[in-house]
């Protein structure tokens, strides 16, 4: 199943593509996003039949097409994915898996929830207040994708403009922060 992290009408074209068929859950909250540690999309998180994670988050994109951008080949995941559907043997040990699961601090909280009620004041329409607390959330986590490019649109910026392209190179002069583990995986993997 999926879990789109935006507001229902941004998401609406590929939950209508996906219906009946496949599922998706729409967050706007982030709440799967700050339960699982997911910093950015897309993101496949492996849970198996006793509710147990045996890969933490990753970036796992379904096609090939933004592999020029991410640098990751989407054979990889799903040939691990067969692997482990065919044998049963988890990708990962149990303890590996959980200190690969990102650690959240205070700070990093404290953004989420402003990232949050930004998003419950703009679906009121206060917009001046939505404002101010999502611009709050980025000044506390400025390399975080689920904060800082999930408040993009709700502060009339493109996700795939200018300010996103902008935070793509803060964020690789920062070392690309919290896929430290995905991008070594998946290359590890390949």
């Amino acid at each position: 199943m999926s879990v789109a992290l935006d507001e229902a009408d941004a998401a609406r074209e590929w939950v209508d593509a996906a219906a009946p068929t496949y599922p998706v859950v729409i967050d706007p909250d982030h709440v799967v996003a700050e339960r699982y540690g997911i910093l950015n999309i897309p993101t496949a998180i492996w849970i198996d039949e006793d509710d147990c994670i045996v890969r933490p988050p990753d970036i796992v994109p379904a096609d090939d097409m933004w592999r020029d951008f991410t640098g990751i080949d989407s054979a990889v995941h799903h040939d691990a994915l067969r692997e482990w559907v065919r044998t049963g043997e988890p990708p990962m040990p149990a303890d590996e898996v959980s200190g690969l699961i990102p650690n959240v601090d205070a700070t990093d909280q404290e953004a989420r929830l402003e990232r949050r009620l930004g998003a419950y004041l703009r679906r009121r329409g206060r917009l001046d207040a939505a404002r101010r607390h999502l611009d709050r959330a980025i000044e506390l986590a400025p390399l975080d994708w689920t904060v800082r490019r999930a408040s993009m649109p709700m502060r009339d910026e493109d996700p795939f403009g200018a300010s996103f392209f902008e935070f793509m190179g803060e964020w690789a002069a920062a070392g690309s922060p919290g896929y430290e583990w995905g991008n070594s995986a998946t290359r590890r993997d390949s």
